[in-house]
């Protein structure tokens, strides 16, 4: 009840927040721009984007490297395990969506992979002929229901978000289902916490990796670093919301931290 509880107050204050917030600033980076979106703490946003620059120096690029260097079907078998998990959060956003097919068909992607796909080292319902999966997120459920993104945010270690996908990502947190509803080895034990995080920051450390070149090449050629990413983050996020997989800028970010692909062409 407290945790329901909670997430009413934190929407109404979303739909509240966003009813009085204008709007400015430019996003240069793609021709179809997405709404504009305030930048309402950027002194604070910038402190915290430049401490999260020293910590991925210091510790996360390192880890990435050292990751990169692992055998190939590691790296895949890997990757595919933590996109078989998010598939948790997905299923229960494309129902709150409206998009039962994909909900079931994503529901058995996740059955396939976890059982013959070796708790999902194997993509076998790729190999199946499934269609492309599209991770969604209670942001993007958020954006889906007409709540406007609100003010730009850098968290802390998490990077580049919103009050909405701040928001969406309380709902996770709060809703606690989503992140356990799946039994492991038949037994009707149930996913931790623990090992929850765990797949996120495994999964983070793998786009760290697959983008060592990409993050590198973007911060030498930007003359505004945090502003390319910003850019970036919210191009992304608003093709997310409106399914827009055509988008001239391609940054794959999924749930609140995991960009695929970066192509700054």
């Amino acid at each position: 009840m407290l945790k329901k509880l909670t997430i009413m107050i934190i929407s109404v204050l979303l739909l509240a927040f966003n009813a009085n917030a204008g709007s400015d600033g430019e996003l240069v980076l793609n021709k179809n721009q997405p709404d504009k979106t305030r930048d309402c703490f950027e002194n604070l946003n910038r402190a915290t984007f430049a401490f999260n620059q020293g910590l991925d120096k210091t510790i996360i690029k390192p880890i990435a490297k050292g990751y990169s260097n692992l055998p190939a079907p590691i790296q895949k078998a890997t990757s595919n395990a933590t996109r078989n998990l998010s598939n948790l959060i997905t299923i229960p956003n494309n129902i709150l969506q409206g998009d039962i097919k994909t909900a079931m068909i994503n529901t058995g992607r996740l059955t396939i992979n976890t059982t013959a796909g070796l708790l999902g080292t194997i993509d076998v319902a790729n190999k199946m002929g499934f269609p492309k999966y599209e991770k969604e997120d209670y942001g993007q459920t958020l954006g889906a229901w007409g709540i406007g993104p609100g003010c730009y945010l850098v968290l802390p270690i998490l990077g580049p978000s919103t009050i909405r996908d701040t928001a969406g990502s309380f709902v996770n947190a709060l809703g606690g289902d989503p992140w356990y509803n799946a039994s492991v080895d038949g037994n009707n034990e149930f996913l931790s916490e623990s090992a929850f995080l765990a797949s996120k920051a495994i999964s983070g450390i793998d786009f760290r990796s697959n983008n060592l070149n990409s993050f590198d090449n973007l911060e030498k050629n930007s003359i505004d670093f945090y502003a390319s990413i910003r850019s970036l983050y919210l191009q992304d996020r608003q093709n997310k919301v409106e399914n827009n997989k055509r988008g001239s800028v391609d940054v794959l970010y999924k749930d609140d931290e995991d960009w695929e692909e970066i192509d700054n062409q």
